[in-house]
């Protein structure tokens, strides 16, 4: 099969062999692939595969179950599918878990599905899983642009919450507004701490790629017992920290990636996602949020636009 290498930091087609399925897995053939910045680090060498997993950049796609393992329900051979994978997705056929797949509905696109898996689920995870976000609760996204941002957005107005989110342009926040942000703060020009208090505005949840600088920022506009879920630390990965301020609001900070759960997890974080969200998925209540598609053979300018912060939403890979 032909596959994307990114040997010495370049993305290049290559030729290797078909993944030899285990008896939980099933092959996919690959349609469309979501492009994520794990994959932006692994290729600079900053973010290996964890023990066990493909090698092979691509970390969800969509595409058509073509062959099944030993022990998978027979049903799901021949089905459109959107999953996680664990690497591999770069590929023409990628080996996966059965019980992380996910059916694609029939009017939803195989671009479509390519830019569900990692966002939803990261979002999903950080919002309800750890962030017990309730109606009329608000939640605090930054990165509001982003995909994970896009879906976080669409669940937490599912939810019945009050949405702010912070982005890094007078676009990026129209268009998180256009999914449904109730308060949008480009922090180029305007210090979210002062917008929140000036609005009379605390959060319970705050999804926060950036940490650094901003966390002391978001313990300012915490409300009591809020919920703070970093996700990435975009802004350095070392910060003064003032401990009081955590403790007088009883703060919880959890610090969460998806890339390296176990399995078991993983499958649990899908059927919890799929119970509560999956009706919407399948409907098209939520705008899928796809920035750019792009022929797989232009992995490298995929990667360069979310290396250069320009995307608002999802980069899709489109096999030919």
């Amino acid at each position: 099969m032909k596959y994307i290498s990114h040997e010495s930091g370049n993305l290049v087609l290559s030729d290797t062999r078909k993944p030899q399925l285990k008896n939980h897995e099933v092959l996919v053939k690959v349609a469309a692939i979501g492009v994520n910045r794990a994959d932006c680090m692994q290729r600079q060498g900053k973010y290996p595969a964890p023990k066990g997993d493909s090698p092979i950049l691509g970390l969800e796609c969509a595409g058509t179950v073509v062959e099944l393992g030993n022990e998978v329900d027979k049903s799901w051979l021949d089905k459109r599918i959107f999953t996680l994978c664990a690497g591999g997705a770069y590929s023409e056929y990628v080996a996966v878990d059965a019980k992380q797949l996910m059916e694609l509905p029939d009017d939803v696109t195989m671009v479509e599905g390519a830019a569900i898996s990692e966002v939803y689920l990261t979002a999903f995870g950080a919002l309800f899983e750890l962030g017990k976000l309730q109606h009329g609760q608000t939640a605090l996204i930054h990165a509001g642009a982003s995909g994970v941002g896009g879906a976080a957005i669409q669940m937490a107005k599912s939810a019945g919450a009050t949405v702010v989110i912070t982005a890094g342009s007078d676009e990026k926040c129209q268009h998180a507004k256009s999914l449904g942000a109730d308060h949008t703060i480009n922090y180029k020009n305007t210090d979210f701490v002062d917008y929140m208090q000036s609005h009379n505005l605390t959060a319970n949840v705050i999804v926060d790629p950036v940490a650094g600088s901003y966390l002391n920022k978001n313990a300012q506009v915490a409300a009591m017992d809020c919920q703070i879920i970093m996700l990435a630390f975009l802004d350095g990965r070392f910060a003064e920290v003032d401990f009081a301020a955590l403790l007088r609001k009883r703060i919880s900070f959890h610090a969460s990636t998806l890339r390296n759960r176990s399995i078991d997890f993983k499958r649990q974080l899908r059927d919890d996602l799929v119970e509560r969200f999956y009706n919407d998925i399948a409907s098209k209540n939520y705008d899928f949020n796809v920035y750019k598609t792009l022929p797989w053979t232009q992995a490298q300018e995929a990667h360069a636009i979310l290396e250069r912060n320009e995307n608002a939403g999802k980069v899709v890979l489109l096999i030919e």
